[in-house]
């Protein structure tokens, strides 16, 4: 875990704009779940055999013996919410969107943490593959307003309860010869969970993916037929994508549509930066009525690795005016004078340290401020405000009556005229 120190946040606050905007333009509602749920929440949710389950969960009893666990995604959150807050009683599709923090103990690594932030969405009560295609393009358009070049859809069906179990069966089948030379998670995967043997990044294993069992040959009728209608769905709004058999997400409440985005220039298993797809049977793990859902959860932290990458990070916010009194009394007219420019909008910081002139000039040109304002004992005498243009170095001298319409000059703001 880790801070965000001013110079980093302007970029989250980038992609936090991108996410308000994305799901506005779709139609999309916020929630905000708790950051502790209930541990078997997540353990029916995410499924023994997961690493998530496993491994990576952050779960503790409290002082009433209950065991919590801070919330390793979001979807099993929104799902209980949908139906404790009533929503299945409301037009559906629900569709909601969040943000937040999320919370897995993993290996940490560029763009991995073990606090890490995530945007994601969800519609709930419609079983359409026109709802996965509408969860594509969202999470591609948020990417896009977050300024996120090189990247390729991946696509795959993962098919259901109908025709996943032979599919299984025949992954065992295939991968069985083969066990003794893979890693001892893959070798309980394999029992547990096979199709989640696809998903490991270890070189004793991945060797063995190529030419294992595809799933799109294993699908069922009405599986195939939604898969084909969401690639048409892909293709009218011209989002081209990759057909990728091999991919699988890492919960298993996935059913049918799957998909992530990967970016070029992120190496290895961190070249997600974040996926989804549908999983209608969630509700009934969770204990609900049958009720379908597709959503997306996107990584921020790759985001904004990929934009570090990329050279397009958002430089922290400047103040554009920074202020100094340099004479006795000078305080009181430094205040009013800053007071009066955060009313007009510009932003303002005095200078209240004491140190010499000189060494404040040096602070204002160090934090990059354009425009000085100095009151001194010329200034104090005079009743008049002295604005240095930092970038030109000229100084002028006005009264307080013409404070905004020189800084605004010296700022490069328009002057407002009126008819």
């Amino acid at each position: 875990m880790r801070d965000l120190l001013f110079d980093q946040t302007p970029t989250w606050a980038l992609l936090e704009s991108a996410s308000r905007l994305t799901a506005q333009r779709h139609g999309y509602q916020r929630v905000v779940t708790p950051l502790l749920e209930a541990t078997e929440l997540f353990a029916h949710a995410v499924g023994q055999g997961t690493d998530i389950v496993d491994k990576e969960m952050y779960t503790f009893t409290d002082r009433s013996d209950r065991s919590l666990t801070l919330r390793p995604e979001a979807t099993a959150s929104v799902m209980r919410a949908y139906f404790d807050g009533g929503l299945h009683q409301a037009p559906q599709p629900v569709r909601v969107w969040y943000e937040g923090p999320m919370f897995r103990y993993d290996r940490p690594q560029a763009g991995r943490y073990r606090q890490f932030f995530q945007f994601g969405a969800e519609a709930v009560g419609d079983a359409s593959p026109g709802l996965d295609v509408e969860m594509i393009e969202m999470a591609g358009d948020w990417l896009t307003a977050a300024g996120v070049e090189g990247v390729t859809l991946q696509l795959n069906s993962v098919g259901d309860e109908v025709c996943r179990p032979a599919y299984r069966e025949a992954l065992r089948d295939y991968f069985r010869p083969y066990l003794s030379e893979m890693c001892e998670e893959d070798r309980r995967r394999f029992e547990i969970n096979p199709l989640r043997m696809l998903d490991c990044k270890k070189p004793s294993c991945t060797p063995f993916h190529a030419s294992a069992p595809r799933i799109d040959e294993h699908l069922c009728d009405p599986c195939h037929d939604h898969h084909e209608r969401v690639k048409a769905g892909l293709a009218a709004l011209g989002i081209a994508h990759v057909d990728n058999p091999r991919l699988v997400r890492g919960l298993d409440y996935y059913t049918r549509t799957a998909f992530e985005f990967w970016h070029e220039d992120l190496e290895g298993a961190q070249n997600a930066l974040g996926g989804g797809g549908r999983y209608d049977g969630l509700a009934e793990v969770l204990g609900f009525d049958p009720t379908p859902g597709v959503g997306f959860a996107m990584g921020s932290d790759r985001v904004v690795l990929a934009l570090q990458r990329a050279g397009r990070e958002v430089s922290a916010d400047v103040v554009e005016v920074y202020l100094i009194p340099a004479a006795e009394g000078a305080d009181s007219v430094v205040l009013q004078a800053a007071r009066d420019l955060r009313g007009e909008g510009r932003s303002a910081v005095v200078d209240h340290s004491g140190r010499s002139l000189k060494a404040r000039m040096r602070r204002a040109q160090k934090l990059g401020s354009p425009c000085v304002l100095i009151v001194g004992d010329d200034e104090m005498a005079a009743g008049t405000l002295t604005l240095r243009d930092m970038a030109s170095g000229e100084q002028v001298s006005v009264p307080s009556s013409q404070l905004i319409e020189q800084v605004d000059s010296i700022l490069g703001v328009p002057a407002v005229t009126g008819e």
